[in-house]
């Protein structure tokens, strides 16, 4: 080699300035997100090569291998492993609060567990991305070249969406290091809308203010969070990070502590803190069980399903204080670990460290950027075809003339010219004229267009004047926003504790869950919502069942072909959400009925009694359903067949069966032997013809069975004229059916009860028991409620008091169907008097399913 060609540099020096541009191109170009979409580069580039590659959630998956080769070979000039890992991390629910690809295959897991081979695997985007893509090809954004200068990419993409803060990131890179949490995607959005509100005076707006919409990170994983560190300066942990823009908060798994079977006590873990491996959660438990420094636990094993996490800790009989034991667990393990806030990011390029306050703003900012340019380019848009349309629209109003000269013209360049010289026309025009078709002469046609033209000319107002006022961009940021936040908001999923980790004693899932009563109800839609302490029934949304529970309860829904679900009742919404999400059961499954049961899970004593429109009958023990969780099965019903009533029972009572021609039958609940969750029933009444089962209940020898049918007639008449026979006769009259009508419920009552009468057009309607007027059984009824053309009444609720299980504060036990018609005062008098008899109570009311 030459010694021409040999450059002679100070090695310290040219140490340093290739380290530095190593350095920049790692932060820029890897490692950080930019503040205003908060993507890394591969982020946006899998992103936007999937938009590209015609991916969109509506569409159908594409292989993970096509959608990385299009990424690698188009922007992305790496390994085809850095692209398909930060696909799957998009596409995994419990590394981002919102995923941003939907993926098919497998992906990984919680458990650490790599995802299969991309030639395995396929993707598309998630619905949530096209609010990031949204308008990305009206000019809204910067593009840049590519590797090789031979395609352009997007340098930012125009996200509607605040992704740095509803989805965080992390990353690592030269001398510094990102680490922003996830929140919540509906309190962003609101505090979004806060600033938005107060632009003009943005700098009174402080970090409190702030947080009075956003109470702190939301992790995909749940868990608890301590608001309060002594570690931190001030106290609050969430306030200072937020503040600066770097903090630390401590976060813990969410544990409930059960009853077990023979005085044992158990650990259910349904929460861990974000990023922590369960399998390797629970090899190191089982380690520190086995070197004796964690003692008291005799079992430990992973139930966790598709339904959610559970891992059991099965505590020994010795152990006195579970709590203790917990806190060991919090101590030692990563079921309490510490989350680093470090809210790095590019802002024009350069890394900054960025308070709340700051990316909410700069997020705002790029959002007026992204409206401002749309409209520009709506706006271009709109006066090209408004100026088209006004050619058209001349045309044909000089029609006649137009065709003369058209017709006259040697050819269509001499035709255009002519065009443009007689009627004033530009090029454009009198080209739209010649290439229009001849359909668009017929007079419909017309019409269309002077309204097409009407409407390009109000757009071409509204975005003139959008343009001049920052005040209407603003307002349409706010705006979407606020729709963002309605089609994708959900509830928080960490629960912040106002209290200061390792003060005071170990804190469990059931010491968070705040203290109250609700109503919970299932709707004929399939949707649940909790409605809250007081009940109310509106006109157009009859329930199918009801029940009034303590918001430490669990909810168990049954469905009509017995599948069930169970949730934790302060999990619920106050607004109706399909069953199939909340509580897992299949959608399509009407609820029959609704169970509120301890959350402690004590040996419950009591059964269900559940019964079929095809007079199959079955008797399950309660504890059995306590000690069930996510889904289960509680009934085989067979393909025919639907449970048309679920009863909790004491154990030694009778129930009453009444079918829709009209007869009925009652037996003792001891003639149906108790049995497990697989078995199908016996026969409880048989069954005439084409007759079916609509309603049953518990029988009160106080009481009176109030039948209803279809049609609105309806009676009461004492139990004491119903004889009591053996389980599987053909029974006896109930009520005389007349004509199609068919019997619609049953409810045992008394005069001053209350009962809920429901309709096939989702109405409801509460009556006093008196209303329905006192016959002899083998009579008909008369008119108690009155229906109109295709309408029917479909059910018939009575409401109940709370069944006390006995059990500790918590714990007031299953609470079968709904309205409590005693004042507070009169059902603790009611429950003092009770305190000598067995613990539950009777259930009654009933809900029918259509005949078929």
């Amino acid at each position: 080699m030459s010694e021409e060609r040999i450059i002679r540099v100070n090695i310290e020096e040219e140490m340093k300035s290739s380290y530095i541009d190593y350095s920049m191109s790692v932060i820029v170009s890897r490692a950080l997100p930019d503040v205003r979409d908060g993507l890394k580069p591969v982020q946006r580039r899998v992103l936007y090569g999937m938009n590209e590659l015609g991916v969109q959630s509506n569409k159908p998956y594409k292989k993970s291998a096509r959608i990385v080769g299009e990424v690698l070979g188009k922007y992305h000039p790496h390994g085809d492993s850095s692209v398909y890992e930060a696909m799957v991390r998009m596409a995994q629910e419990w590394s981002l609060r919102y995923p941003l690809v939907d993926g098919q295959g497998n992906f990984g897991s919680v458990d650490g567990d790599a995802p299969a081979a991309m030639r395995y695997t396929e993707a598309r985007l998630a619905p949530l991305s096209a609010s990031l893509l949204a308008d990305i090809e009206k000019n809204t954004v910067d593009f840049g070249d590519n590797f090789d200068g031979t395609l352009k990419e997007p340098l930012v993409l125009p996200s509607a969406v605040p992704n740095l803060l509803v989805n965080g990131a992390a990353g690592i890179a030269v001398g510094m290091a990102t680490n922003i949490p996830p929140h919540n995607l509906g309190e962003v959005c609101d505090a979004i809308a806060y600033l938005i509100g107060r632009w003009e005076k943005i700098d009174r707006v402080s970090v409190d203010d702030l947080m009075n919409h956003i109470k702190g990170p939301d992790f995909p994983t749940g868990g608890v969070m301590f608001r309060y560190n002594e570690a931190v300066e001030g106290g609050d942990a969430i306030r200072a990070a937020y503040a600066t823009g770097r903090g630390r908060v401590v976060i813990q798994a969410k544990a409930f502590i059960e009853e077990a079977e023979r005085g044992k006590s158990r650990i259910v873990v349904t929460e861990l803190p974000y990023q922590v491996n369960k399998s390797g959660l629970i090899e190191r438990i089982a380690d520190l069980v086995r070197d004796g420094k964690i003692e008291g636990i005799t079992d430990l094993r992973d139930e966790s399903d598709r339904s959610g996490m559970r891992i059991i800790i099965e505590l020994s009989r010795t152990v006195e204080d579970p709590k203790a034991v917990l806190g060991q667990l919090y101590k030692h393990t990563p079921m309490q670990s510490t989350f680093g806030i470090i809210n790095l990011a590019l802002v024009d390029g350069e890394p900054r460290l960025l308070p709340l306050k700051r990316m909410l703003q700069i997020f705002v900012e790029h959002r007026q950027v992204i409206v401002r340019r749309r409209s520009q380019f709506d706006l271009a848009r709109a006066k090209e075809r408004a100026h088209i349309l006004e050619g058209l629209l001349k045309a044909l109003t000089n029609l006649d003339e137009v065709i003369r000269l058209i017709r006259r013209s040697p050819d269509a360049d001499a035709a255009k010219q002519g065009l443009m010289k007689r009627f004033k026309l530009s090029d454009a025009q009198a080209t739209a004229i010649l290439d229009m078709p001849l359909r668009r002469l017929a007079r419909l046609e017309r019409e269309k267009l002077e309204a097409e033209y009407k409407e390009k000319k109000a757009l071409i107002k509204y975005l003139e004047d959008l343009l001049k006022d920052e005040k209407k961009i603003l307002g349409v940021i706010r705006s979407e926003v606020l729709q963002l936040k309605e089609k994708f908001g959900d509830p928080r999923r960490t629960q912040i504790v106002e209290s200061q980790i390792g003060k005071g004693e170990v804190v469990t899932a059931h010491d968070l869950i705040e203290s109250g009563e609700a109503w919970v109800a299932a709707y004929d839609d399939g949707t649940l919502a909790r409605l809250g302490e007081e009940l109310t029934l509106t006109e157009d949304k009859a329930p199918t069942a009801l029940v009034h529970a303590d918001m430490r309860d669990n909810l168990v829904a049954i469905t009509e072909l017995g599948q069930a679900g169970m949730i934790g009742v302060h999990q619920l919404a106050d607004q109706p959400m399909p069953a199939a999400d909340v509580v897992g059961v299949p959608s399509g499954q009407r609820i029959v009925a609704l169970l509120a049961l301890p959350a402690a899970k004590p040996e419950l004593p009591g059964y269900l009694f559940l019964t079929t429109r095809l007079g199959v009958v079955k008797r399950v023990l309660l504890a059995d359903v306590a000690k069930a969780f996510g889904t289960f099965s509680v009934m085989n019903v067979a393909d025919d067949d639907a449970i048309v009533s679920v009863r909790v029972t004491r154990g030694e009572g009778e129930v009453m069966l009444v079918t829709a021609r009209g007869q009925s039958i009652r037996f003792s609940e001891e003639e149906v032997r108790p049995m497990g969750f697989n078995a199908g029933g016996v026969a409880g009444i048989r069954l005439v013809g084409e007759d079916l089962v609509t309603a049953a209940d518990v029988v009160d020898v106080e009481a009176e069975a109030a039948v209803i049918t279809e049609q609105g007639a309806g009676k009461r008449t004492p139990l004491s004229e119903y004889p009591r026979q053996g389980r599987a006769g053909q029974g006896v009259i109930a009520i005389k059916v007349a004509g199609d009508d068919a019997v619609a419920g049953l409810a045992i009552v008394g005069p001053k009860d209350d009962v809920i009468i429901t309709t096939s057009r989702g109405k409801s309607k509460l009556v006093k028991g008196r209303l329905f007027k006192s016959l002899g059984r083998a009579t008909g009824g008369y008119g108690v409620q009155h229906v109109v053309k295709n309408e029917v009444i479909t059910g018939l609720v009575k409401p109940v008091e709370r069944i006390d299980f006995g059990a500790d504060d918590s714990a007031s036990g299953p609470k079968q169907l709904e309205l409590i018609s005693e004042p507070p005062a009169k059902r603790a008098k009611a429950a003092k008097a009770e305190k000598k008899k067995l613990p539950v109570k009777k259930s009654r009311g009933a809900s029918r399913p259509s005949r078929s």
